[in-house]
This record gives C-alpha cells, structure tokens and sequence, in this order.
C-alpha cells in the first residue's frame, strides 16, 4: 500500500495552484477591487458573497461560511476525499504523487502506474462492449431487448450501455494482445482463468452496465442477462479497484447532473437507474449486489442531505430496509434525513415509473416514510407493548440503536418519542429544553452576512492578523512570544503553534497554507471563526501587531504582580520572589 504524501509536496502544491483559474473553471468569478466574486456554489442565493482572494490563495462565503483553500474547494465542490484532491489538483499541474515511504510499501510510481493502467484498460473493456451492442452479430436481438424495456438510443449512449458478446473468448481476443495485458484482465476479472491455464470471458452474452467511481472511472462492470440462462445480474468480482461496499452506480453521474443535490434515492437495481432517468429522475443510484452499507451511506450523506431508500414492500424489503437503518444511525446527524419507500408487491422502480409517470411516481417520493416513523413501526409490531415486558424488551432493544445516532437533537427526540410510546411521558419537558438549547445557540451563531461581534482580545488579534498576513512572525522581531507564559495569558498555546508555523514557513506562505497546516488542529473551529471577523484595511499590519504583543506584555507583567501580592497576604516571599515583587512594582510605576 502507498504510504502518506509528504507535507511539503502538499504546501509547495497549494502555493503553485491558481485558486481563481482552478475555482473559475467550475464557478463563473468576477473581478471585484482585488478579489473575486461569484454566487456561493454550495447554498442557494441570489447575491454573490462567495469571494475568492487570490493574495491569499484563499476562498470565503459570507452567506454560508463556506472557506479553505484550493484543496478543501475541491473537496467540496468536486465531493472528492483528501487524497484524491491533492492527485487531481496535482494532475491538473502535470505533478506525480511522492509517498513516504514505509516498510514494504510498494514504490510509488510503480502503483500508480499499476493503477492508471488498470483504468485505462477497463475504458477499454467500456468501449469494446459499447462496440458490439451495434457490430455483433446478435446486436439487432439486444437492441430489440433494450427497446422492449423502454430504454432509448440517448440513454442507452449516456449510460455506455454495451454487450457482452456470447463467444468464449470476445473481449480476450480483442483486447489481450500480450501476456502482460492478459495478466491484467485476469487480475481486473474480465478474464477467468481455469488451473490447466484455460482462459475465457467473465462476461457472456450479458447487456453490460459499465460502474463508473466518483471521479468517473470504470472500475467494474454489471452485466444482465437477456435469456434464461444463468444468474440474472451477475457484477465484477472485487478487484484492486473495486470493492463494492464502497461503489453505488450511478453517484458518479448523478453528481454531474446535480452540482447541490438534495436527494438521492437508493434503488436495487441498474436498469431502475436507468429506466428512472429517461423519466428525467436522475437522482437515483444502487448498491452493487449487496446491502446499502455504512460506506454507501457515508458516502451518501456527504452527497446530500436526504436519502430515500426505496425497497419491495414484502418481508425481504423490509428486512433489507432495517439493515440500511441501522447501518445509517451512526451518520444521522441533525440536518441529515433518511426516508423509506416501500412498493406494492410484484412493483419495482422501472415498472412503477411506466405505470404512473414521473409526477405520481415523486409524490411516492415525497410520501415515503420517516426514519424515526419505520424504526417504532416495526419494533411495535414486534413487541406487546400492552404488557410491562413487551414495553421492557421493546427499550432494550430500540435504546443501544437510539444510542448509535450522531445527531444530538435527533436522538434526544428518538428517545422522547420511545417514553411517550411506553407510557413514560409525553415528551413535553424534553421539547422545551431542545427549544431552549436551540435558542442559546441561536444567540452565539456567527452572522456571516455582516461583521462578526467576536470581541478581539489582543491574543486573538494577533492570531487574526498573522491569518492576514502569516510573515508578520518574522518581520515583527520585537514581537518575542517566547517571553510570554501561558499560565498568565488564555489562548496562547495556539497563538505560540501559528507563529512557530509562521516563522518556519516560507516567505510567500498564505492564509490558505496556514488552514492547510491546521486543518485538522483541534482548535481549527476558532481559527474559522477568527478568520470571518473583519479587520479595518487601513491598520497598519505590523505596528498593530507589536501593541497586541505590548499589552500582553503589560497582562503578564500584571498577573504576576497580583500573585506575589496575593501570596504576600498569606505566606512569606522568597528573596527571589521579593527581588522580583520589587521590580515589577517599580516597572508598574514607570
């Protein structure tokens, strides 16, 4: 396995990046005084606040909060992880990937270069498939299946639908040109390969569905069956590039169409997918030929914030529909929905949405039930609540998976909901505090749309202006942090960390490689909130700077005089500490 990417290939990759050309490509900008502009791509608004600071390689919404650098923008418009991040920004620049390297750890370049080949020669395998569905031989009996199911040429051309010819050998002969490509696609599974060294296709007389990862690369392919013969969905093994638990198809595709998705509906089946989307809901998605997992609905809520599982209504629906319930408590935070569609019996998707059309087949959507509503719907009908045992072995289970749930409000309300389903109360008294929480919290909320009210105590300034400008650290040599103790000063553990950062830093580092260097810091929340409170831009920088550092200073000094005052009245000094009394009482005078 690859080891880490090293810190300085991550800054020096943060300092050559463009963050207007990479942030203009995806989101309209426009010049305003020394930054730019444009409406915020992660909430809906109408006037832009959504600024891009190209001093400091830096981005910020004073509608929403939203800010980072060009790494943390990719990260959350493109809805990549770290890692992935940092190698398409790194790609876009022409620059390989360095990894530290650990015991045993493959070379760098070596597994990457395994990797991209592996892609390419599954785009490859794509394109061959989408070949034959018009050359092959039996392509006008495919076409007709297609059709049959209601599918048309532009879907079926978005959606690189293709086929898998029925010889033995169709993709080996085409694409298996050497023993090394030959290893390749036994190893990507598109070949099997028998002891005696016999080799054959995986995939025979199939209508293939390529899968496509989130950043659109074919990593496995679904193949379903137009005869009787055989297994009816039949997907690529695990492979180096794919594991299922961690792949939905259709994500990828779904996240071109909606840049703020508000729901995805889980669905289990490709063709429901793809018969949903000619109906022009293209939000859906499925699990590979395994339960919805905790993977799957991590992924999901990072996507969106409501997800619809739509399952059969008969009893291996909703066993099904359970799984994915408790596999998404530990993920439900407050603001995160999940919901459950159950159809009629004999029903899926595809024939559902032909019977009804769109409208109907939404408004389902929009009627599907709770989370909370599924969870004591089944518990109740699965315990006699009328009896004082039923009521025990209903809290013993339904507790420990109330428990589980991320969200602090959804799962006070849940547990609220479960006395007043015991007869333990009505769950008033609970409400009340939720409301008075939510209150005090409103009280503290940062207002992003003007000045933030945060009180810019002379610690606080200091770390808001090296935020502004991080070489103040060395330019301000006066400035010694050395000399200040944090028994006397709150807070200044945090500012010693950033001006070490800063000093150690090079000459042009900015604003977005100080939250790069910090951004999974503890205090990281602080530094947000330091960084939205407005600084008047007439100050001069350095000389505002010194005077915080003064009245530190002066705090220190004055702490210290009222603790050898205070021990004065209880206890006799040390000549040390009388020396010492006498000399801050002398400076106090001066």
């Amino acid at each position: 396995m690859a080891g880490r990417i090293p810190n300085d290939f991550i800054e020096d990759l943060v300092a050559r990046s463009d963050i207007v050309e990479i942030i203009d490509a995806r989101v309209k900008l426009k010049k305003a005084g020394r930054n730019y502009q444009a409406c915020c791509p992660f909430h809906n608004e109408k006037t832009p606040s959504f600024s891009v600071a190209p001093d400091k390689q830096f981005y910020y919404c004073f509608g929403c909060g939203a800010k980072g650098n060009v790494i943390s923008f990719l990260m959350d418009y493109d809805r990549l992880e770290f890692v992935e991040a940092v190698e398409d920004l790194a790609s876009f620049y022409g620059l390989d990937v360095p990894r530290e390297q650990g015991k045993g750890a493959a070379t760098p370049s070596r597994d990457k270069n395994d990797r991209e080949q592996d892609y390419v020669l599954m785009e490859k395998a794509a394109r061959f498939f989408e070949h034959q569905l018009k050359h092959h031989a039996l392509s006008e009996k495919v076409i007709n299946y297609l059709k049959g199911r209601g599918l048309s040429g532009h879907i079926v051309k978005h959606w690189g639908i293709g086929f898998a010819p029925s010889e033995w050998d169709g993709l080996l002969s085409q694409l298996g040109q050497s023993d090394s490509v030959i290893e390749r696609l036994v190893n990507l599974k598109l070949v099997n390969q028998k002891d005696n060294n016999k080799r054959f296709d995986f995939f025979r007389n199939r209508v293939m569905f390529p899968i496509r990862d989130k950043r659109g690369r074919v990593v496995a392919f679904g193949g379903r069956i137009i005869d009787d013969e055989g297994p009816k969905y039949l997907n690529s093994p695990e492979t180096r590039i794919f594991h299922k638990s961690f792949e939905l198809y259709g994500l990828y595709q779904v996240r071109q169409a909606h840049r703020n998705l508000t729901r995805l509906l889980v669905v289990e089946g490709y063709m429901d997918v793809v018969a949903l989307s000619q109906f022009d809901i293209d939000y859906a998605v499925a699990a590979l030929g395994t339960a919805t997992t905790p993977e799957h609905i991590q992924t999901m809520f990072k996507a969106t914030s409501e997800v619809v599982c739509c399952y059969d209504g008969d009893r291996a629906g909703r066993e099904a529909a359970w799984r994915a319930l408790e596999n998404a408590l530990a993920y439900l935070q407050d603001g995160k929905t999940m919901k459950f569609l159950f159809l009629p019996d004999g029903e899926d998707p595809d024939s559902m949405v032909r019977e009804i059309g769109k409208e109907a087949f939404e408004r389902l959507i929009e009627e599907s039930k709770p989370l909370s509503a599924f969870f004591f719907d089944l518990l109740v009908a699965k315990y006699p609540i009328a009896s004082i045992e039923g009521k025990a072995a209903l809290k013993a289970e339904a507790l420990p998976l109330i428990d589980k749930i991320l969200g602090e409000n959804q799962r006070g309300l849940m547990r609220a909901q479960l006395l007043k389903i015991c007869g333990e109360g009505d769950g008033f008294d609970y409400a009340s505090d939720i409301k008075g929480a939510n209150k005090q919290r409103k009280i503290k909320q940062l207002d992003f749309a003007s000045p933030s009210s945060m009180t810019l105590t002379p610690i606080r300034m200091m770390l808001r202006l090296l935020l502004e400008k991080p070489s103040l650290a060395k330019q301000v040599k006066k400035a010694n942090i050395d000399l200040l103790s944090p028994e006397h000063i709150t807070g200044l553990p945090m500012l010693k960390e950033i001006v070490s950062y800063c000093t150690g830093a090079a000459d042009n580092a900015t604003t977005a490689h100080i939250f790069e260097a910090f951004r999974n810091h503890k205090h990281i929340g602080h530094l947000n909130k330091l960084f939205a409170t407005q600084i008047d831009e007439n100050i001069d920088l350095e000389a505002e700077y010194f005077a915080c550092y003064k009245k530190l200073i002066k705090w220190q000094v004055d702490a210290r005089l009222d603790e050898l005052v205070a021990k004065q009245e209880v206890t006799q000094l040390s000549d040390d500490e009388v020396q010492e009394l006498q000399l801050l009482l002398k400076a106090n005078d001066n």
